[in-house]
């Protein structure tokens, strides 16, 4: 059976899930503190006709006939470049500027997230929107008129002009951010390619500043998305067009004893 069918149906799968990557990210170009993800392919085996290097009547051959097989999907990856930060006003709104995720916990475990949409639940905690529990932020009592947070992770909570609590927010790193389990809900969760996490002070050390009353938007190019787009399409109908000729080749064979 002729080697480019296959190669071809690899790479129109392989372009499939491409398409699947791209269109995720245009679908969350409006969600808060999304990362995007990118596709990386690898080349799959060869078929070694004649080997790099063998003796050919006293010569060593310089090349020799290898034959790929198509393209394999390896990895999609999250990019954890900045997003655009923009003013909400809200007191509980956080973004990160720079590295770092802010972490929650639902009670029983701990996750990780960019989305700094804070609300207060009705004991006073400080949630996400899902009702889990910002860690470091304490919690606010009735009463409160502001609630203050600096860009180096300081809560300060006010009642007429006088502090009634305080807490400090960390944030956390990890030595392979890519490698962190997206959970969807704009959650991720560590894992053995992530790394341990990494507690430290906004703005020290490398980790970002938490800016109050601001959002962290995508980090989604919708421009460079519709590019990648358009190749995607391209690329999957030129591996069309290789299995149609592929196919047109092998009856050429068929009708030669017509």
């Amino acid at each position: 059976m002729s080697i480019s069918l296959y190669s071809a149906a690899s790479g129109m799968e392989g372009q499939q899930m491409n398409l699947n990557v791209i269109s995720n990210n245009i679908a969350n170009v409006g969600t808060t503190g999304f990362k995007k993800s990118k596709i990386e392919f690898q080349d799959m085996f060869y078929q070694q006709r004649e080997a790099v290097g063998a003796d050919s009547g006293g010569n060593v051959v310089p090349t020799g006939v290898q034959i790929g097989s198509g393209t394999n999907v390896v990895s999609t990856s999250k990019v954890f470049t900045q997003g655009t930060v923009n003013n909400t006003g809200a007191d509980l709104d956080l973004a990160i500027v720079g590295d770092g995720f802010f972490e929650v916990s639902d009670g029983t475990n701990n996750y990780y997230t960019r989305d700094g949409a804070f609300k207060i639940s009705a004991n006073g905690a400080i949630v996400t929107s899902q009702g889990m529990t910002v860690v470091g932020m304490p919690v606010v009592p009735s009463g409160t008129t502001d609630v203050s947070i600096s860009e180096g992770g300081q809560v300060t909570l006010m009642s007429d002009g006088e502090s009634i609590g305080s807490g400090n927010l960390p944030l956390v790193r990890f030595n392979n951010p890519a490698g962190l389990l997206s959970l969807g809900g704009n959650l991720y969760q560590e894992s053995e390619a992530s790394g341990n996490s990494l507690d430290g002070v906004p703005g020290v050390a490398g980790y970002g500043r938490v800016q109050q009353g601001y959002l962290e938007t995508s980090n989604v190019n919708i421009v460079e998305e519709m590019v990648n787009m358009i190749m995607a399409q391209r690329a999957y109908e030129v591996n069309s067009k290789s299995i149609q000729t592929s196919d047109s080749m092998l009856q050429q064979v068929a009708q030669l004893k017509r």
